[in-house]
C-alpha cells in the first residue's frame, strides 16, 4: 500500500467563544401604594365646607329661595363627585406604571435572551470543532486538520465521549435585588426562567482527558461499551500522530474479531517489526506479546502512573484496549499503572477500588453516568449525559481512510507545536541544512517584513513578533525583555535573533548585539552576516561603554546624514524609492538588542539618553530598540517606558515586577518553564507563549531506519502476526536508508553555518577595539626599493603615520600622524611605565626612515629607557645612539646637534635662504649637495634621567628648542610625566602623544577621557580626545607586542620583526649614511694639536672640547696662571709635561725660565738645566728657592709711574719670564706650611711682572687644600682650573662644579665666567722612551 505523507501545518484555532461577566438588570418592584382615601377626602375638605356655608346663608327667613336651594345643591354634588373621580383616577395611574415596567424589562430580556443565545451558539460551534461527532470525523481526514494535536496541547490525549450539560462560558450574573415579595411578580419569574434555560447548555459535548487517568473502566452492556471506545479511538487516531500516540488492543481470542479494523490504523503498526503482512500489528491475546510490542523493558521502566506527565519521542502516550484480556486481577494495570499509557477496560474486568487514578462510566440505553465511592463503600452515581458510539462499518472505513497516512520528512521540520518549539519549522524549513537562504528571503513579502516567529502558544499556535511599527501595522519598534535567571532569557533572545537572520538578508536588516555582562547571550552570533556589531562583557571593560555610545549616536547621524542628503525624511521612504530604482546605497533596517541594560544603566546613567534618542528617532531612521534584563528596576526605566510598544516578561522574582512589565502577576504567580512567557502588545492584548530552542542538536531530517524485506508473498491481512511462509531477507546496506549517529551540532551553529556567506557583510557599526597594533607596512603606502631612495615609500613631507585613532562615533579608524612640520615640529611622547613610550619612539623613527632618505632625515637618540632604541643604531639615517653610562657620547650627540643649528643658522644668513621650507626645496632640487644633512632629530628616551644626570646639557637642548625648527632642527622626547617637562619646553613641544598616565589627573587633554584609556601598552589619547594605538616598527607578519625599554616587550618575534626592518632600510641604500656623532678620541697625540704660536704670550692647546672638537686654548698671556686637579692617575702630570714642552717650545732659555716643584720627580727631564732655575723636592727646598726669586719679581711690580699703556708692552723691566712648576702641590704644602706662599701677592700682577703659576695638586681633600694661601689667591684671582676626573664626595671646592668620573685625560677646564668645557688632554711621550700610550699620564 503506498502511503500518503502529512505535512503538519500549525494548529487552527478554535472559532473564539464568549468570556467574562454578562450582567443582568434587575427586576422591577412593585410600586408604593398612594395616600388614604381619607386623606384624599380632607384635599377636598374646605370645598365642602364653604359649600355648606353657602346653603346656611341662603336657608336663612326670607324670600323664596329655590334657585339658590338648587345651585348649592349642585356644587355640592360636584364636589362629591370630583372626589369620586379623585380616587378612581389615583389607582389606573399605580396601574399603568406597573404595566409599563414590566414591558420594559421582558423586552430587555428578549434582547439580552438574542444575545446570550448568540454565546452559546459560538460557544456550540468552538467545542464541536474542537470535539465535532465521531461520525463526521471522516471530513477531517484529507484536511489541514489531521493530526493537530501536539504533545504539548491542553488537549492531547483528550476525547469526547458522549453529549451532555455545560456551563456557559459567558457568566451571567444574577442582579442584587430587593426581596422577592417586592418584586414584580411576572418579571421576576422571567429572570428566574432566563438563568435556568441559559446558565448550562445542553446538548454539548462532554471529554475525557485520558492523560489523567490509568485507567478508564466501562460498565454496561459488551456491544454498547465497544461502540463507545471505538467513538474514542476515531477521535485519538484523527487527531494525534503515530510517531506521539500509539493503540494496542489487548483481548481474548474470541473477541479479537471486533477489534480486526484496529489493524488499518498507522497508530497500531509497530515501528521497526514485522510479518508477512508488513509492520506488526499492535493487536495480541497475550499481555507478553503485546509487552514485547510496547517495548519491553523499555516499558517496565516506565514509572508508576504521573498524572499530567508529557508524552516525548522516546516516550510516547500508549492506550491499551483491554477487551476481556488475559490478565490477572493484580496486573500493574489495574495498580500503579505506567506513566504516559492508560488503559481502557471494555468489560470492568479489572477490579475497581474507587481510587482517584481510575475512571469509572457506566453506560446504558441513551446515558452515561460517572461511578464514585464513597468512603462507606457505596457507590455515588453522577450523570453526564448521552453517550456517544461508532458502528464497525463507520469505524472501519474511517481506519481505511486514514491508513495510508504517514508523517512525511517535511511534515516533522514544519510541525510548530512540538514539545520545544522548532524555529525553523515555525519559519516553514523543511530541512535546515538544505535550505537556500536566498530562495527562504524572496518569499517574503512587505508585511512579512520584521515579522518573526518567536514561539507558539500552549494550542500550538504560532506567536510572532512585528517589530514594525503600529502605524504599518506592527508591534514595535522598540521593546523590553525581563527574565530571571533560568528564565531561558538569553535563549528566547538567541531565539528572536535567529528568527530574525532567517527571514531578512543582511542587505534589509543589521543587528547590533550588546550583552553587558559575560557575553554567553550571543556566543556564536558573530558568524552572521546581519551583524553589524557584537560587543559583549563590557563590565570588565567599562571604558567600551562609552565607545559603544559613540557608535551608536554615531550611527543615528549617519542615517539622518544620508536621508537628508537624499531628501527623504524616513527609512520608509528612501526604501521605497530604492525600489522604485532609485541610485541608493542599501539602509537596512537595525535592530540593537542590549542585554542586562539594567547593570549597564547602574554603571552608566546617561546611557538613558542615548536610549531615549532610539526611542524619538528610531520610527523614522529604522533603528529597533530591545532591552532585556534580568529585573525591572522602574526608577531607571521610567523615562524610556512611553517609547516602548511591546513587553516580554518570563518567570520573574516578584510580582510587583510582573505587574509592570505585562500589567498583571501572572510571570510571578503562575508556573512557568524555562522559556515561556508573556507577550504584550497592547493595554488589553496578553500571549502566553513558549519561545523555541536553538540551543539543542540540530535533528537530521529525511532518513529512515532500513527494514528487513520480505520476499514477495500474497497473505492476509490480518490483525495478528502473520507468519511468513518464506525466510525475511536482512536488510540492504543502503548507507542512504541507514540510521545516522544523531548530530550534536547545535541549531544555532546550523543556521550561523548556512548564513554566514548567505549576504553581504552588514554594514560595521562596531570596529572591534584597538587591541591588535598596526604595523609600519601596513599604514605606509606599498614599501619598495627604488634606486635612489632606497628601500621605503614617500608618505609626504615630514608627516609619519605612528599609529592608529579609533573614531567610534563616525565608524572608522584614522592613521596616527606625526606632522613635524611648521611650529609641530618638536614632538613629545608621555606615559607612565610600561605604557608603551619607547616603541611609538621607534616607530616615530622607523617610519621617517622609512619614509624618508638618509639625507632628507637624519637622527641622533639618547637612548634612557633601557636600551630599547639601540636596535636602530643600523639605520643609514640614525648618526648614533647613546645610552646613560656612555656619558661622552651624550654629551657629544648633544654638542654635535647643537653645532648642526649653529653652522645652519650660520648657512642660511650666508646664502640668503628665508625659510626651511625653502631649504628642503633647494635640496630636493639638487642644490647644497655638500650638506649632509636635512632634517635633523635629537630624540630622548626619557627626559627625567637627562634632567636629573645631564642637567648641564639642558640649557643647550632649549637653544635647539627654541631655535631649532627654523633651520631643520627637531626635539623628540618622552617622559613619564607631563610635570616631568619644565614649561618652558612643554609650550615648544607642539606635537603631543599621550598615553596611559600613572595618574589620570596630569592629563594635558583631559582627565576625564585620561581615566578610560586601557592598561595596555601602546594606548593613549589625541589632542582631540580620541583613543588610539600606537603601530609597532615591523614589516611584515608578527605577533603584537610592545618594549617600552625596560617596559614592556619580551625579545623576540618583535625584535626579529624591527632588525628586519632595519636591515631592509641598511640594505636598500647603498651611499654615505647619516653622519656619526664624532667623539673625542680616547688617545689624543699631541702631533693632532695645533701648535704653539711663535710671537706673543704663550697661547696653549690643552686639548680637544667635547662640543665641537676644536682645540681648547689657554692664553697666559690674559690668564696667567692655572690650577690643575685630578685624581690619581688622571693625567695631571701628564698635562704639565704637555704644558712644559709648550714653554720649551715657544721660549728659549733667555725668554723664559722655569722654577719646577716635583716631590715625584716626574718632570725631572721636562726642561734644559739652562732653562731651570730651580727644581724642589720638598717644600724646605721650594721656599729656599722662591727666597731667592721673589725679590727680583717683586723689583718688576710696576709702580704709580707706570702708565697703564705700559702695562701690555712691560718694558719697565727686563729678563726672562718665570714660569713656577709645581707637581703634586699637597706634598710640598702642608699643613701652616705654605712655602709657596711668598708668591701670593704677587699673583695679582702675573701678567705685568712675567710670573706664572701653574699648580697641580690631587683632588683628595681638595675642599680642605684650598685654604693655602696660593690656591684661594688664584680662585679668588679668577684664574682657570683644569679638573679631571673626581670623586663626587670631593665637591664643592671650584665653586658649584660637579666632579665627574671620567677616563683618563679627559678633563673639564672651569672658568669663572664661563661654562665648564669638557676637553681631551693630549698624551705626551715619556721622556723615558716608552710608547707614550703606555705612559703614565
Amino acid at each position: 500500500m503506498s502511503t500518503i505523507p502529512v505535512t503538519r501545518s500549525p494548529r487552527r484555532s478554535a472559532p473564539a467563544i464568549d468570556k467574562g461577566e454578562f450582567a443582568l438588570q434587575e427586576p422591577p418592584g412593585l410600586p408604593e401604594p398612594g395616600g388614604s382615601q381619607l386623606t384624599n377626602l380632607l384635599t377636598y375638605l374646605p370645598m365642602m365646607m364653604g359649600t355648606g356655608a353657602l346653603a346656611l346663608f341662603y336657608l336663612q327667613s326670607g324670600e323664596s329661595r329655590v334657585m339658590l336651594y338648587l345651585t348649592s345643591g349642585l356644587m355640592g354634588l360636584s364636589a362629591i363627585i370630583m372626589a369620586f373621580a379623585l380616587l378612581m383616577r389615583a389607582g389606573s395611574e399605580r396601574k399603568a406604571k406597573l404595566k409599563g415596567e414590566r414591558r420594559d424589562y421582558l423586552r430587555y430580556l428578549g434582547q439580552a435572551r438574542k444575545q446570550v443565545r448568540r454565546s452559546v451558539d459560538r460557544q456550540r460551534r468552538s467545542v464541536l470543532f474542537t470535539h465535532p461527532d465521531p461520525a463526521r470525523l471522516w471530513a477531517l481526514v484529507p484536511t489541514d486538520r489531521l493530526w493537530e494535536r501536539r504533545t504539548n496541547h491542553a488537549d492531547f490525549a483528550e476525547v469526547r465521549i458522549g453529549l451532555g450539560q455545560q456551563r456557559l462560558a459567558l457568566t451571567l450574573q444574577a442582579p442584587q435585588t430587593k426581596p422577592v415579595e417586592d418584586l414584580e411578580p411576572l418579571c421576576a419569574s422571567a429572570l428566574r426562567r432566563f438563568l435556568r434555560a441559559y446558565t448550562v447548555i445542553e446538548d454539548m459535548p462532554v471529554a475525557v482527558y485520558l492523560r489523567g487517568f490509568a485507567r478508564v473502566s466501562l460498565d454496561g452492556d459488551d456491544m454498547v461499551n465497544r461502540a463507545l471506545v471505538r467513538a474514542m479511538v476515531a477521535q485519538l487516531v484523527t487527531f494525534h500522530t503515530p510517531e506521539e500516540l500509539h493503540i494496542a488492543v489487548l483481548a481474548s481470542t474470541d473477541r479479537l474479531r471486533y477489534w480486526d479494523w484496529v489493524k488499518w490504523l498507522p497508530h497500531a503498526q509497530h515501528a521497526e517489526q514485522t510479518d508477512a503482512a508488513g509492520a506488526v500489528r499492535l493487536v495480541c491475546d497475550s499481555w507478553v506479546d503485546l509487552e514485547k510490542l510496547l517495548g519491553g523493558k523499555a516499558l517496565d521502566d516506565r514509572g508508576r502512573y504521573e498524572p499530567g506527565a508529557t508524552p516525548t519521542p522516546d516516550e510516547p502516550f500508549v492506550v491499551v484496549i483491554l477487551d476481556d484480556p488475559p490478565i490477572s486481577g493484580n496486573h500493574r494495570l489495574g495498580g500503579a499503572g505506567y506513566r504516559n499509557l492508560v488503559a481502557i477496560d471494555t468489560d470492568a474486568t479489572l477490579p475497581w477500588d474507587g481510587a482517584a487514578t481510575t475512571l469509572r462510566l457506566r453506560i446504558g440505553e441513551g446515558h452515561i453516568d460517572k461511578v464514585d465511592m464513597t468512603r462507606s463503600g457505596d457507590e455515588k452515581i453522577t450523570p453526564i449525559g448521552r453517550a456517544d458510539a461508532m458502528s464497525l462499518v463507520r469505524v472501519r472505513a474511517l481506519a481505511r481512510q486514514v491508513a495510508p497516512y504517514r508523517v512525511g520528512g517535511s511534515g516533522a521540520v514544519t510541525d510548530a507545536a512540538a514539545v520545544t518549539a522548532d524555529l525553523p519549522a515555525l519559519l516553514g524549513i523543511a530541512d535546515l541544512r538544505a535550505m537556500d537562504p536566498q530562495v527562504l528571503w524572496q518569499a517574503r513579502t512587505a508585511w512579512d517584513h520584521l515579522r518573526v516567529p518567536i514561539g507558539i502558544t500552549d494550542r500550538g499556535q504560532t506567536v510572532e513578533l512585528d517589530l514594525k511599527e503600529s502605524a504599518q501595522g506592527g508591534m514595535g519598534p522598540h521593546g523590553i525583555l525581563i527574565g530571571a535567571t533560568g528564565s531561558g532569557k538569553s535563549e528566547l533572545i538567541r531565539t528572536l535573533v535567529l528568527s530574525l537572520a532567517l527571514a531578512h538578508s543582511s542587505e534589509k536588516l543589521n543587528m547590533v548585539l550588546v550583552d553587558f555582562k559575560g557575553g554567553a547571550t550571543f556566543l556564536g552570533l558573530d558568524g552572521l552576516p546581519h551583524v553589524s556589531a557584537l560587543i559583549t562583557n563590557l563590565v570588565d571593560e567599562l571604558p567600551l561603554v562609552d565607545r559603544m555610545q559613540d557608535a551608536l549616536q554615531g550611527e543615528l547621524v549617519r542615517r539622518q546624514e544620508l536621508l537628508r542628503k537624499h531628501s527623504h525624511t524616513s527609512v520608509l521612504e528612501y526604501e521605497r524609492a530604492r525600489a522604485a530604482g532609485a541610485e541608493l546605497d542599501p539602509l537596512p533596517t537595525l535592530v540593537v538588542i542590549v542585554d542586562e541594560f539594567g547593570e549597564l544603566l547602574s554603571v552608566k546613567s546617561e546611557f538613558t539618553d542615548l536610549f531615549m534618542m532610539i526611542g524619538r528617532l528610531g520610527r523614522s531612521l529604522g533603528v529597533h530598540l530591545l532591552l532585556a534584563s534580568q529585573r525591572f528596576e522602574e526608577g531607571r526605566v521610567h523615562t524610556l517606558e512611553t517609547h516602548l510598544s511591546y513587553r516580554m516578561g518570563l518567570k520573574m522574582f516578584s510580582a510587583m515586577e510582573s505587574r509592570s512589565v505585562i500589567g498583571v502577576s501572572d510571570a510571578y504567580d503562575k508556573p512557568l518553564m524555562p522559556g515561556s512567557g508573556y507577550l504584550r502588545t497592547d493595554t488589553t492584548t496578553l500571549v502566553k507563549f513558549r519561545g523555541a530552542y536553538v540551543s539543542g542538536p540540530c535533528p537530521v531530517r529525511g532518513k529512515r531506519v532500513a527494514q528487513p524485506v520480505s520476499n514477495s508473498q500474497v497473505v492476509n491481512f490480518e490483525s495478528g502476526f502473520v507468519v511468513p511462509t518464506r525466510p525475511i531477507e536482512p536488510p540492504p546496506r543502503d548507507p542512504a536508508m541507514t540510521e545516522e549517529t544523531p548530530s550534536t551540532e547545535t541549531t544555532l551553529a546550523v543556521i550561523v553555518d548556512r548564513l554566514r556567506d548567505a549576504g553581504p557583510p552588514a554594514h560595521r557599526v562596531w570596529l572591534p577595539p584597538l587591541a591588535e597594533p598596526a604595523r609600519l607596512d601596513e599604514m605606509l603606502p606599498p614599501l619598495a626599493l627604488d634606486p635612489q631612495r632606497g628601500y621605503g615609500a614617500p608618505y609626504g613631507g615630514l608627516r609619519v603615520p605612528v599609529g592608529l585613532v579609533d573614531r567610534p562615533f563616525e565608524q572608522r579608524r584614522d592613521p596616527l600622524l606625526a606632522d613635524l612640520e611648521g611650529a609641530k615640529g618638536h614632538a613629545a611622547v608621555v606615559g607612565a611605565p610600561r605604557s608603551g613610550k619607547s616603541t611609538l619612539l621607534r616607530t616615530l623613527v622607523a617610519g621617517l626612515a622609512l619614509s624618508h632618505t638618509p639625507r632628507e632625515v637624519q637622527c641622533y637618540i639618547l637612548d634612557f629607557g633601557g636600551g630599547a632604541m639601540a636596535a636602530l643604531a643600523g639605520l643609514p639615517h640614525v648618526g648614533g645612539v647613546a645610552n646613560r653610562r656612555d656619558r661622552e657620547r651624550v654629551t657629544r650627540t648633544v654638542a654635535e646637534v647643537y653645532d648642526i643649528l649653529d653652522q645652519r643658522e650660520e648657512f642660511f644668513g650666508r646664502h640668503d635662504v628665508e625659510s626651511m621650507a625653502a631649504y628642503r626645496r633647494a635640496r630636493a632640487a639638487g642644490q647644497y649637495a655638500d650638506d649632509p644633512f636635512g632634517d635633523v632629530f635629537l630624540v630622548i628616551d626619557g627626559w627625567f634621567t637627562l634632567h636629573q644626570e645631564f642637567e648641564g646639557l639642558e640649557p643647550t637642548i632649549q637653544e635647539i628648542a627654541t631655535r631649532g625648527l627654523s633651520y631643520g632642527v627637531h626635539l623628540v622626547i618622552s617622559a613619564g610625566r607631563w610635570s616631568e617637562i619644565r614649561p618652558w619646553l612643554r609650550d615648544v613641544l607642539q606635537t603631543r602623544f599621550e598615553l596611559r598616565l600613572g595618574d589620570s589627573m596630569e592629563s594635558e587633554i583631559d582627565f576625564r577621557k585620561a581615566k578610560t584609556v586601557p592598561e595596555a601598552p601602546g594606548r593613549g589619547l589625541t589632542v582631540d580626545k580620541f583613543h588610539f594605538l600606537s603601530a609597532v616598527p615591523a614589516i611584515g607578519a608578527m605577533s603584537a607586542g610592545d618594549d617600552d625599554g625596560a617596559e614592556a616587550e619580551p625579545a623576540g618575534e618583535a625584535a626579529a620583526a624591527l632588525a628586519a626592518l632595519v636591515e631592509a632600510v641598511r640594505s636598500g641604500w647603498s651611499e654615505p649614511p647619516a653622519p656619526a656623532v664624532r667623539l673625542l678620541p680616547k688617545v689624543l697625540d699631541r702631533q693632532a694639536l695645533p701648535s704653539t704660536p711663535a710671537d706673543g704670550e704663550l697661547r696653549v692647546a690643552l686639548g680637544l672640547d667635547d662640543q665641537r672638537l676644536q682645540p681648547v686654548w689657554h692664553d697666559f698671556g690674559t690668564n696667567p696662571h692655572l690650577m690643575v686637579f685630578g685624581d690619581t692617575e688622571t693625567g695631571k702630570t701628564n698635562l704639565l709635561r704637555h704644558l712644559a714642552q709648550a714653554i720649551v717650545e715657544r721660549f728659549p732659555a733667555q725668554e723664559a725660565q722655569v722654577l719646577v716643584a716635583d716631590p715625584r720627580r716626574n718632570l725631572a727631564t721636562a726642561f734644559a738645566a739652562n732653562q731651570t732655575v730651580g727644581y724642589a723636592l720638598n717644600g724646605k727646598a721650594l721656599r729656599e728657592v722662591l727666597a731667592r726669586g721673589v725679590p727680583l719679581l717683586k723689583s718688576r711690580v710696576p709702580g704709580p709711574d707706570i702708565a697703564p699703556d705700559r702695562l701690555s708692552t712691560r718694558d719697565w723691566w727686563s729678563g726672562p719670564r718665570l714660569f713656577v712648576l709645581m707637581d703634586d702641590y699637597d706634598m710640598v704644602s702642608g699643613m701652616m706650611d705654605y712655602p709657596a706662599e711668598t708668591l701670593v701677592d704677587l699673583l695679582a700682577h702675573g701678567a705685568e711682572i712675567g710670573l706664572h703659576v701653574i699648580v697641580a695638586r690631587s683632588t683628595a681633600g681638595a675642599a680642605r687644600g684650598m685654604t693655602d694661601p696660593l690656591l684661594r689667591r688664584l680662585w679668588d684671582l679668577g684664574s682657570s682650573a683644569v679638573l679631571f676626573s673626581c670623586p663626587r664626595d670631593e665637591s664643592g671646592f671650584l665653586g658649584q662644579v660637579k666632579p665627574l668620573t671620567l677616563p683618563a685625560g679627559r678633563a673639564q677646564l672651569v672658568r669663572r665666567r664661563a661654562d665648564p668645557i669638557q676637553f681631551q688632554t693630549p698624551l705626551v711621550a715619556d721622556p723615558t722612551g716608552d710608547d707614550p700610550r703606555e705612559a703614565t699620564r
